[in-house]
């Protein structure tokens, strides 16, 4: 038999909030939670509850005081062989931890659980995939989908009750709490099990006629066409997730979410990197030697570049603003222009005569700086 004093630490005549907080300190560190599968831990923290439920109370204090535990029992009292009433206890142990601790407390000593009671049964989560164009991505859009789902039973606004919600019954099993509480006898006290209810199913609530419309599910298989926002700069495999627009619940149970994963189109022009595009753009020798404007497609229409003279192939030209929007931003990216300079592969005579004057040329001969010119040297006497 363990003295309550000394399961929590405190003297005898300690204060009612020195009781308080040397069961907090007692409790917080042989909490379940924080040593799982202690079974020592376990049996300190049922021992302080025990011991903080009796000196809390003036009462059973003031009898344990005097008579022992053996007095409680003889008061029809708390103690290790029953409490008074089962939320007792748990009453205790919400003043301290808040109602948040009722799960651990109803599994040792059967209190009250708190549960929020769900009408229905949720509707499930529906995946659609959403193809959209560069140029949509750029400044975002606006698109409609349809969508093949189960929507709420307008005859019976989704109870499934012939006449509508206020037909609904409460059940007789549960009282309406979903629940089904079995309660047993223990040397530790009482212990309760809760179980969903079989006859409403958790419910609460029974259908005694059914609708006719949906068969008393409330709700039925259909279309919808449903509004999209889409922000400018979303890439390809990301989710837009739409709360509640997925399958309606049944019985006017909550209704599911809707996931479109967005699907970037291939682009007849353009290539993307982030925000940016790259445009790779062919023009002859002569425009690359002496220069030229060149018109070229963007995402808002066609637009004239200017190519300076002796452009390298390979360089590339930045024309800003002229890419993608960007998420959670008001930037945009550019657009890079790859000079790629094309070499014809089909000459006619005089264009091989022509070629061949300009090849004899110092002008047409690649520049080589004296860096270059060692590196070359020693390549080639590797080889020799």
């Amino acid at each position: 038999m363990s003295d309550y004093y000394e399961v929590l630490g405190i003297s005898r005549d300690a204060s009612a909030e020195e009781i308080k907080k040397a069961y907090r300190k007692k409790a917080l560190k042989n909490h379940p939670d924080r040593n799982p599968g202690d079974k020592a831990a376990e049996s300190r923290f049922k021992e302080a509850a025990v011991a903080y439920e009796v000196l809390s109370d003036e009462k059973k204090r003031e009898i344990y005081d005097r008579y022992g535990e053996a007095g409680l029992r003889g008061a029809g009292g708390g103690g290790q062989s029953g409490f008074t009433d089962v939320n007792d206890i748990f009453s205790a142990f919400s003043d301290i931890f808040g109602n948040s601790a009722g799960g651990a407390f109803d599994s040792f000593f059967g209190g009250r659980r708190q549960r929020t009671r769900e009408r229905g049964q949720p509707g499930g989560t529906i995946a659609q995939q959403l193809p959209l164009t560069l140029e949509e991505i750029a400044d975002g859009t606006e698109k409609r989908v349809k969508v093949h789902r189960m929507t709420a039973c307008r005859t019976c606004e989704g109870s499934g009750a012939k006449g509508g919600a206020s037909q609904l019954k409460t059940c007789t099993t549960c009282n309406g709490s979903g629940e089904e509480r079995h309660v047993r006898q223990t040397p530790m006290g009482q212990f309760m099990s809760v179980s969903e209810c079989g006859r409403c199913r958790g419910e609460g609530r029974l259908i005694e006629n059914k609708c006719p419309e949906c068969r008393g599910q409330g709700r039925l298989d259909g279309e919808s066409s449903i509004k999209v926002k889409v922000p400018a700069g979303v890439e390809d495999g990301m989710v837009i997730n739409l709360r509640g627009q997925g399958h309606a619940g049944a019985r006017g149970g909550r209704p599911g979410d809707l996931r479109i994963e967005i699907r970037e189109k291939a682009h007849e022009y353009f290539i993307r990197r982030g925000s940016d595009l790259i445009y790779n753009m062919e023009i002859s020798f002569p425009d690359a030697a002496l220069g030229t404007d060149i018109e070229i497609p963007t995402l808002t229409g066609r637009a004239s570049i200017t190519i300076a003279p002796g452009t390298q192939s390979g360089k590339v030209l930045r024309m800003q603003g002229r890419g993608l929007g960007q998420l959670r931003s008001n930037r945009k990216g550019d657009q890079l222009v790859r000079i790629r300079v094309w070499t014809p592969q089909n000459l006619s005579a005089s264009d091989k005569k022509a070629l061949e004057k300009l090849r004899e040329s110092e002008t047409f001969q690649p520049e080589r700086t004296e860096k270059n010119k060692s590196f070359f040297s020693k390549v080639k006497d590797a080889f020799v």
